[in-house]
């Protein structure tokens, strides 16, 4: 029995290059991270900041989103590179869902339910200047109104509203779509008196 080995034979396997065993995996540069990092920040963080500044008070917008890029930095494995800014607006939501809770030094008895904020004490409804669309707004539910505003005022749409809302692209589109037919809905009932 002959083994026989050549070095072009042992380098590809029926026409495909094979890694040399000696070379070891290819690692990022130590400053990769750095790089995507600062390049996340500086193509987003207009977008956080103002995403924070329609949601809550103005005051506390760049603090949240430098929270959310602290969180992009612990968790910069986990950040999809396709989809940063979607992934960032999801952290942003849970970010000020914590900020707001903070807010409120309720016991859990008292809480009020979903849905029963006023217009004046809520940033998002309040920024907008029409009432009779304040108030379409506020009438319809609350994972409504959030759909239509990331659709709205943050441009999102598609796979990105969906990964936003973490769900399929599917879902979102039909999220959205029942969004603005109760939308649409309110608005025509605010109307008709």
């Amino acid at each position: 029995m002959r083994i026989a080995s050549t070095d072009a034979a042992a380098e590809t396997s029926q026409g495909v290059p094979m890694p040399d065993a000696a070379e070891p995996p290819a690692m990022p540069a130590p400053g990769d991270d750095l790089a995507w990092f600062t390049e996340v920040v500086h193509e987003h963080s207009t977008a956080l900041v103002k995403y924070f500044a329609r949601r809550g008070p103005r005051q506390d917008a760049e603090d949240l989103a430098a929270d959310v890029f602290a969180t992009a930095w612990r968790r910069r494995d986990d950040v999809p590179r396709e989809a940063v800014l979607p992934w960032l607006y999801r952290t942003a939501g849970f970010t000020l869902a914590n900020h707001r809770r903070k807010l409120v030094d309720l016991p859990v008895d008292r809480v009020p339910d979903s849905g029963s904020t006023r217009v004046g004490d809520d940033p998002e409804l309040s920024a907008l200047f029409d009432a009779e669309l304040r108030g379409a707004l506020q009438s319809i539910g609350e994972r409504d109104r959030g759909i239509i505003l990331l659709h709205a005022w943050e441009g999102l749409d598609g796979d990105e509203l969906a990964q936003v809302l973490g769900i399929s692209r599917s879902g979102a589109d039909a999220a959205l779509s029942r969004a603005r037919k109760r939308l649409r809905e309110a608005w025509g009932e605010r109307l008709s008196f």
